[in-house]
């Protein structure tokens, strides 16, 4: 059945100064259906939804709903017109309950919270959302507090929803769970547009894809008519090899061993509680669990940026019996104990790079701190960061040009380039492919599994479980700052490491 035309986006220009983020973009969503929205790093996808959500206004072009032309300059605007954006950072009061939150923004002269709450469990109940309207905020898991979000469209009467990478903090369990609820509105009629980077969620809940590529509409084709190697191929403009490799290193040898390390943040909430686990020399130990489990404390308590609680060890293995505790040693005395240990960290600019710097001082950085004297060497360090440009493939005008200048995946390039470079005994990575496309995603896999068979002990904590099952050898699973199970990658399955990462462990 043919369906009509819900949103139409004609001739849609944004320039930001010098850079075209979107050329002349045409989209049609349509009513009743779920439009995967794909592209690389930068390729303009967000940008153009946040022009249909009121966040810019298009330099060019014009967007109509239901056939009428509209202007859409606020969001405001934008939920005049029935259009709401979820995004991926969500955006709530803490302190305030879910019908609390659902309400502000609205125009209701009085707030009547039994009134907003019924009306709350009439969503629920249409659709399948499960969530308690008097539940606070700082109360609820990452899923609960989505749902808070795509209720407070759907309760400003949004008939076309925005979701922008709904999926990169859920469980599989909790994945399933939305795209239940996103099938029960597409049969209400209304229609969805899925900004994300996985191919396999593309395939499992979209209807049509629609490819954009460096600022520019590539095509869209019926979901059920592509695979995800051709959709690879019209993102990135060539054939891309969708497989990841886990060789098998042999005599893997312990690298750094964590016995119940405890952690504090400033309010003394525990982020880590006892957590022990052994990382090897050939193999990628991935760390998986959902957000905020203690995965940013557990590297830079290793890294010794953290604090840890009196009774934790953290044992670095360099080789011919030697150990040496890092627990009570600063990063800088880590490195000059002649520690082999490379952090890639989850907050790229200020804890990992120098944003006003370039690639070359960057690179001098890392070297410098090794205490190779006053005269600082600049010539290993450019020499260095060509390297990196070019294997990386990292867009900047010049490897003197400011990082912070460059989109996330370039920064991230510069960074993961840099710590493999310092030939490591232990590599340690905090969601290394966030905000990459899938070219240079593969290539950073293939980076790893090289450092692994050269008997680096990989520890790479990520997001997408998909690619923590192919690439890693074992995982080590967070609930809540501690160690709910340690898992062999290649013996167990998605939905075991997702009960996991709540507790819920399957019987028998």
């Amino acid at each position: 059945m043919e369906r009509t035309a819900a949103v139409e986006m004609i001739n849609i220009t944004k320039r930001f100064g010098q850079v075209l983020a979107n050329d002349h973009v045409n989209l049609e969503i349509r009513k009743g259906e779920i439009l995967s929205l794909l592209g690389e790093n930068g390729s303009g996808k967000t940008t153009l939804m946040n022009m249909l959500s009121g966040i810019y206004f298009p330099d060019e072009g014009e967007i109509r709903v239901n056939g009428q032309k509209v202007t859409i300059s606020s969001p405001h605007d934008a939920f005049d017109c029935g259009i709401g954006m979820i995004h991926q950072h969500f955006k709530l009061v803490d302190v305030f309950t879910a019908a609390e939150n659902v309400t502000l923004g609205t125009k209701d002269d009085k707030l009547d919270l039994k009134a907003v709450s019924s009306k709350i469990r009439d969503i629920c109940d249409r659709y399948g959302f499960v969530i308690d309207p008097a539940k606070k905020v700082y109360d609820m898991s990452v899923s609960e507090k989505q749902t808070v979000e795509i209720i407070k469209v759907l309760y400003r009467g949004a008939d076309i929803l925005i979701l922008d990478e709904p999926t990169a903090v859920l469980t599989p369990q909790e994945t399933d769970r939305l795209f239940g609820v996103m099938r029960n509105m597409k049969k209400d009629g209304k229609s969805m547009i899925i900004i994300t980077h996985k191919l396999h969620e593309v395939m499992d809940v979209s209807d049509r894809v629609a490819v954009l590529r460096k600022g520019r509409y590539i095509m869209d084709v019926a979901t059920k008519d592509t695979n995800p190697a051709q959709l690879t191929e019209m993102m990135v403009g060539k054939a891309v090899t969708l497989n990841i490799e886990r060789p098998k290193f042999e005599n893997p040898v312990p690298r750094l061993e964590v016995k119940n390390l405890t952690a504090l943040d400033p309010l003394g909430v525990k982020r880590l509680d006892g957590v022990s686990f052994t990382a090897y020399g050939g193999e990628i130990l991935g760390i998986a669990g959902i957000a905020g489990s203690g995965q940013k404390e557990l590297l830079e308590a290793i890294a010794g940026l953290q604090p840890v609680e009196p009774g934790g060890s953290i044992l670095y293995y360099p080789g011919g019996g030697k150990t040496k505790e890092l627990v009570g040693l600063t990063p800088m005395q880590i490195r000059r104990a002649g520690v082999g240990l490379a952090f890639v960290p989850e907050d790229r600019l200020g804890m990992g790079l120098v944003g006003e710097m370039g690639m070359t001082g960057n690179m001098l950085l890392r070297s410098y701190s090794k205490g190779r004297g006053i005269v600082a060497d600049r010539k290993g360090p450019r020499l260095l960061a060509e390297r990196v440009r070019e294997e990386l493939e990292v867009m900047t005008p010049s490897i003197d040009f400011p990082v912070r200048a460059l989109s996330g995946g370039n920064v991230q390039k510069v960074l993961v380039g840099r710590e493999i470079a310092q030939s490591p005994m232990v590599l340690m990575t905090a969601y290394a492919v966030r905000g990459l496309d899938i070219n240079t995603s593969y290539a950073i896999y293939d980076l790893l599994n090289r450092q692994k068979m050269q008997g680096v002990a990989v520890v790479y904590v990520g997001e997408d479980l998909d690619v923590l099952l192919e690439l890693s050898d074992r995982i080590v699973v967070l609930c809540g700052g501690q160690v709910s199970g340690v898992v062999d990658a290649a013996k167990t399955t998605k939905e075991e490491v997702g009960l996991l990462m709540t507790k819920f462990r399957k019987e028998g």
